[in-house]
């Protein structure tokens, strides 16, 4: 006999961690609004919305700038899988597990890879991309990590774009963890193409894959020897169904769709300069407390991301007992580290609806509380007197 399954109730949690982040309530009210046709002439002008949306917030004009339906894995795919055919020289920004996986791709989509690394934590240095276009002629594309998700290392980007340009390569990135939390600037920057997701900064669920691509790029694309290696993330033609044309391709997400023109719709509402500076207030203030509590940042000030923090774990504290703990004991979740920094560090996530100050408040008692018990020791209460001094002197 076949059991009944009870009615779906998860438990709540906040989500502080590298992503999911937790959804903006209007972005969740957005889905339950019923279906439309993928070609119903209301859902055609909802999709417009949404792609100038999207321009808005990644700080470009970009005629191609939609989503692609997959998470932001399909973002990077589609950009690589575009833009590289077989013998295609790339060089490749690696300094954490998504250049990794930047390489991996592009090895897929048959490139020759020039790997450029840097330490886990630390930005890929311009003059080591420079060097490399120097040693290796007729690169096609150079691509590097703008946030990146693994260790929280924000990757300057005009002196690299100034670089690659005079060497007559594309410029793509990585900006997963990127829009909507820090400025894109893809046009003042002169990035030809980027990819991003839905689950962080936006605060929507995840499952679609914003991207843009510059007028470069897309005559790049046009000007293939070969066929897209992959039918369902073929630009040529999926940027006709976004396009006036509306040939037909595949069933668009219509669900996701909603929530990402609502997730949009509320950041342009706030307004862009005052997202950034929101991320930035917060996220000061939860490095400010998590260093009064003596506890060392992975990156340094310079190059750290304000919504995603990576935080070194003590000598003598477990990884795996933390974050248990304050999963159980809180709701809280946050990550651990990958590839060579698992059980190493941390990471902490303030991204869109989460980069709040009641977040910050509560994800510093909580991990106070469950460091105590774990038997680490610092000065009562110093976390949350500095978090609530740096917002003092900074909004």
């Amino acid at each position: 006999m076949i059991g009944l399954y009870k009615e779906l109730n998860p438990p709540n949690r906040v989500l502080m961690g590298p992503g999911p982040s937790d959804v903006h309530p209007s972005v969740l009210r957005s889905m339950s609004i019923p279906l439309l046709g993928h070609l119903d002439p209301a859902f055609l002008e909802i999709m417009n919305e949404t792609m100038d949306l999207l321009r808005k917030v990644y700080q470009t004009e970009n005629k191609v700038t939609l989503a692609m339906s997959g998470t932001g894995s399909a973002g990077m795919e589609t950009i690589f899988v575009n833009l590289v055919e077989p013998g295609d020289k790339v060089i490749i920004g690696v300094n954490g597990l998504f250049g990794q996986r930047m390489v991996d791709v592009a090895s897929r989509c048959g490139a020759e890879v020039i790997q450029v690394d840097a330490p886990w934590g630390e930005i890929v240095p311009p003059e080591k991309i420079k060097d490399a276009l120097k040693q290796h002629k007729e690169v096609k594309l150079v691509a590097v990590v703008h946030s990146e998700t693994s260790t929280g290392v924000r990757q300057p980007l005009e002196e690299l774009s100034e670089i690659i340009h005079a060497h007559g390569a594309l410029f793509v990135c990585d900006m997963v963890t990127s829009i909507g939390g820090i400025p894109t600037k893809i046009d003042e920057y002169g990035i030809d193409a980027a990819y991003s997701g839905t689950q962080k900064c936006l605060s929507a669920p995840p499952g679609l894959a914003p991207v843009t691509l510059s007028t470069r790029a897309v005559e790049a694309l046009s000007r293939r020897k070969s066929k897209v290696q992959s039918w369902y993330l073929d630009l040529s033609m999926i940027q006709s169904y976004w396009s006036e044309e509306r040939f037909y391709h595949h069933t668009a997400p219509i669900t996701m769709v909603y929530s990402l023109r609502e997730a949009l719709r509320l950041i342009v509402h706030e307004g862009l300069e005052n997202v950034f500076k929101r991320h930035a207030l917060y996220g000061g203030a939860l490095h400010a407390g998590l260093q009064a509590m003596d506890l060392e940042l992975l990156v340094k000030n310079e190059h750290r991301l304000h919504q995603l923090t990576a935080v070194c774990i003590p000598k003598g504290i477990d990884d795996l007992p933390v974050r248990r703990r304050l999963l159980q004991k809180y709701g809280l979740e946050i990550g651990g580290g990958l590839g060579e920094l698992k059980g190493q560090i941390w990471r902490i996530g303030l991204m869109g609806y989460n980069a709040r100050q009641e977040n910050v408040t509560f994800a510093l008692a909580a991990l106070e509380d469950v460091l105590r018990e774990q038997g680490y020791h610092f000065i009562s209460g110093a976390a949350l007197e500095a978090a609530n001094r740096f917002i003092r002197e900074n909004e």
